[in-house]
């Protein structure tokens, strides 16, 4: 039997093909319920794509179906289709993996997805205090005052804490820094873990030799990137970072635009941030990056040396080797 399940927050439609491509049947259950649909039909095979809560139903069908998570970008037939039903979606999932018409989707391992889980959260914390001392920053800004140095640190707090404010702005300033010193104790919660799952990591510590590149930084490019295995060449690498440039072809020309951001978002924010610290501790990246800026612009210069990063880290990854760039002649 073949199943394909369209997958939401709190339920799927679920349509079952046999071998010859008869639909046997058509149900619509809540996701809790669908480990007694896939132990119905264990030994069978599953579909369902990727989206943003396919992982709990994807756990829960892996243990009695081979389940192919299915990359919608990839499959024509469903992303572009014109009619989109539940049902539709189900029953032409099931059909096209009794074809094996489905272009799969990546699932990591594990101990991957555990540290993807880590690694995510930290950015999205780091980002949500980031927000919160920008909004410290807009009530400086608002009341005229102005400070140079780093405002959350000892000296800043000091500065906060002296500052002749209204009462009402006082009061906003001391929630948004209250805010902050728990978004700074959960994050080093994390990073702790985060150091621990990379002392484990021979990846993320070859990762480490690269000037420039951190701890949360090795692991969420080890988190990102999975099994290195997965590509075949280092131009699959660098087109699932999105670091890729768009080429745009009309007769015999042929024009290079701005990078694609297609794939993992997380892994190229990742790569510029790291390409920004390596610039200035490494001469391979910083004279590549020096020379492109002269001809480019910083921004161009910056996505390229990253890109140039990714190239190095896949074949570092791959052959099992510290990072030992080229020599800089003088």
């Amino acid at each position: 039997m073949y199943l394909g399940i369209d997958t939401h927050s709190r339920y799927s439609q679920v349509a079952v093909v046999d071998d010859d491509g008869n639909l046997e049947d058509e149900i619509r259950l809540p996701n809790d319920r669908l480990d007694e649909l896939a132990e119905q039909y264990a030994g069978g095979e599953a579909a369902i794509e990727a989206s943003g809560h396919y992982r709990p139903v994807y756990e829960m069908l892996d243990e009695h179906l081979d389940v192919t998570l299915v990359n919608p970008s990839k499959n024509r037939l469903i992303a572009e289709a014109t009619v989109k039903t539940d049902r539709i979606d189900a029953k032409r999932l099931a059909h096209m993996l009794r074809a094996d018409m489905l272009a799969e989707s990546y699932v990591p391992s594990d101990e991957i997805r555990t540290l993807r889980d880590l690694v995510r959260t930290r950015k999205s914390l780091v980002e949500e205090r980031t927000a919160e001392k920008n909004r410290v920053r807009a009530v400086l800004k608002r009341t005229d005052n102005a400070y140079d140095s780093e405002l959350f640190g000892p000296t800043g707090r000091e500065f906060l804490a002296e500052l002749s404010l209204s009462e009402a702005d006082r009061t906003i300033v001391e929630a948004h820094l209250s805010v902050i010193s728990e978004y700074d104790e959960q994050i080093e919660r994390l990073e702790t873990k985060i150091e621990e799952k990379v002392f484990e990591s021979p990846a993320a510590q070859r990762l480490l030799s690269i000037p420039g590149v951190g701890q949360s930084s090795a692991a969420l490019i080890v988190a990102e990137v999975g099994e290195i295995d997965r590509f075949d060449r280092h131009e699959e690498l660098v087109s699932y970072a999105g670091l890729d440039p768009q080429v745009h072809q009309s007769g015999d020309k042929e024009v290079h635009g701005s990078i694609s951001k297609e794939g993992s978002g997380a892994l190229r924010w990742a790569l510029v941030q790291c390409a920004h610290i390596s610039v200035r501790h490494d001469d391979y990246l910083g004279n590549f990056y020096t020379r492109l800026k002269r001809r480019k612009n910083k921004q161009i210069a910056i996505v390229a040396t990253a890109r140039k990063l990714l190239v190095s880290i896949f074949y570092m990854l791959k052959r099992q080797e510290p990072y030992n760039p080229p020599e800089v002649s003088a």
